[in-house]
């Protein structure tokens, strides 16, 4: 089974866009196809087992047999599915397997939009995103309903139920994601692929534990230590080269026993440093070079007066130091002058407390990574990143924004800008808006004056943002078609000075 450090590993690092880290993906994304295989097999073994005990003793389990038989339909097709989103995004992204290695392109896998574009629509899912959970639900129902209340399975559908949650989740502010947008929206498409690989392997998971529970094998595995085995912890799921591994070796369910030998790699660890209070053996080595790494060992415990050997069998994947800052503006790839621009600044795998960011109008805003660009003067802003790493050195970054001013709003009346058919009254009783068309930032405009200019009349200022008794009244003399001009139409925000706005051209409909 693979270890949940794939899982953690993925969490950490799935917007990291480098080419080592698309490759790590692919790596995961192969052990758990091994470990699919495997399981595939070992569950069609559990499952004859089963059929076989269900002949010879039907009283006892012909009605697990029948139960084991309706989970692997569905989980089948459960899988089955999953695998049909898996070749959706090779085909939409055009991925070709190589066919030398027989491997997909890892490293050109970092599209975001594949799965974006598929499920998502603003704050909502599409028709396909939300075929996508009911799948999950509907796996779910199904297994639970072949299971039934019988409250000896209850453990195994508590554990399934966990392994299939589709609750919301916190993102990095402690903010509620929907489960969907937190697993899969804006990752790039390799991980994505590894997340469906990985959702597979609980499908299997899912069937080999409910085959075991009708084997009545629960029992065996609280007793004989045979059945526990060896998992490596890493303290942290990714290191940079050079660094020392730290993590620890865990039976499973942390069990207390007292180990009387552990060997990694080869070479023998003096237990007396290396065992805390839970019976976990801590480990301490030099990591190997950037990619995936293998740990392998035994654990030797005493049973039944016989020494007991456990494998030992882990991995865990080494990333390159970040040499480069991720500097973003959240709205887009300039910053305005005079407003608030949000801007996320980070360092690939270090924490937010040990970066700071400087530059002209910076300011630290709230949350990890958020700061706020207020840019005043000049064309350009600078900005530096530097970082500090777990070892105490340093690496430093910098990038340079655009400034540009704000753009000039356009004049609105009933909801239409620049030309527009209204009947008299609307314009009479109208309020003349000023509005920034296709502008990603809130910045609400109020006008305090304009100029208005019926046909055949002298123009006529007007304060605030209706007309007065003299633009009404010249309004009243003008024919029906004729055209009225609202121009100069002047407004103001809290923040930087606005042009004024492009005018208005109005043609009277009565």
């Amino acid at each position: 089974m693979i270890n949940l450090m794939y899982l953690v590993f993925i969490a950490m690092i799935a917007m990291n866009m480098s080419k080592e880290v698309l490759s790590a993906f692919g790596l995961m994304d192969a052990k758990f196809d091994e470990s699919n295989e495997t399981m595939t097999e070992m569950n069609t073994k559990l499952l004859a087992n089963l059929e076989t005990k269900a002949e010879e003793k039907p009283a006892e389990f012909a009605t697990a047999a029948e139960k084991a038989k309706q989970i692997s339909t569905v989980s089948d097709q459960f899988y089955g599915y999953l695998a049909s989103l898996k070749s959706s995004i090779i085909k939409k992204g055009e991925y070709k397997v190589d066919p030398k290695t027989g491997k997909l392109p890892f490293e050109e896998m970092d599209k975001t939009d594949i799965l974006d574009e598929t499920w998502f629509t603003g704050d909502r899912l599409t028709k396909e995103g939300q075929e996508f959970m009911d799948k999950i639900a509907a796996y779910k129902t199904d297994v639970k309903k072949i299971i039934g209340d019988d409250v000896k399975y209850g453990r195994a559908i508590e554990n399934f139920e966990k392994r299939f949650s589709t609750n919301p989740e916190p993102n990095a502010d402690g903010k509620k994601l929907q489960w969907l947008d937190a697993n899969f929206k804006g990752f790039p498409a390799i991980a994505s692929y590894t997340k469906l690989t990985a959702m597979q392997n609980d499908v299997k998971v899912t069937e080999a534990n409910m085959f075991n529970v009708f084997l009545g094998n629960t029992l065996d595995e609280a007793v004989s230590l045979k059945n526990f085995q060896a998992i490596v912890i890493a303290d942290k799921s990714a290191f940079f080269a050079g660094e020392k591994f730290q993590g620890k070796v865990v039976l499973g369910k942390y069990a207390n026993v007292t180990p009387t030998g552990l060997s990694i790699g080869g070479e023998s660890i003096d237990l007396e440093n290396a065992i805390d209070s839970t019976g976990a053996a801590r480990l301490d080595f030099n990591v190997g070079g950037v990619g995936e790494q293998k740990i392998e060992g035994t654990f030797t415990f005493l049973e039944d007066g016989k020494p007991l050997e456990i494998p030992i069998k882990g991995n865990y994947v080494v990333v390159p130091r970040p040499n480069s800052a991720t500097i973003s503006a959240d709205k887009m790839n300039v910053v305005y002058r005079g407003v608030n621009n949000p801007m996320t600044i980070s360092f690939a795998g270090v924490p937010d407390n040990k970066v700071s960011a400087s530059g002209s109008g910076l300011s630290k805003g709230s949350g990890m990574g958020k700061y706020i660009m207020k840019p005043t003067s000049g064309r350009e802003v600078a900005i530096n990143v530097s970082a500090t790493l777990d070892d105490g050195s340093k690496v430093s970054d910098k990038a340079v924004f655009r400034i540009k001013d704000i753009p000039k709003p356009s004049g609105q009346i009933a909801g239409q800008i620049g030309t527009a058919k209204l009947p008299r009254k609307n314009v009479e009783i109208g309020r003349i808006e000023a509005v920034l068309e296709d502008f990603d930032f809130d910045l609400p405009l109020t006008v305090t004056g304009f100029k208005i200019k019926v046909e055949g009349k002298p123009s006529i200022t007007c304060s605030g943002d209706r007309l007065n008794g003299a633009a009404k009244s010249a309004l009243a003399s003008a024919p029906r078609g004729s055209q009225v001009q609202i121009f100069e139409i002047k407004s103001r925000t809290n923040g930087p000075a606005i042009k004024p706005a492009n005018p208005l051209v109005i043609e009277l409909t009565n």
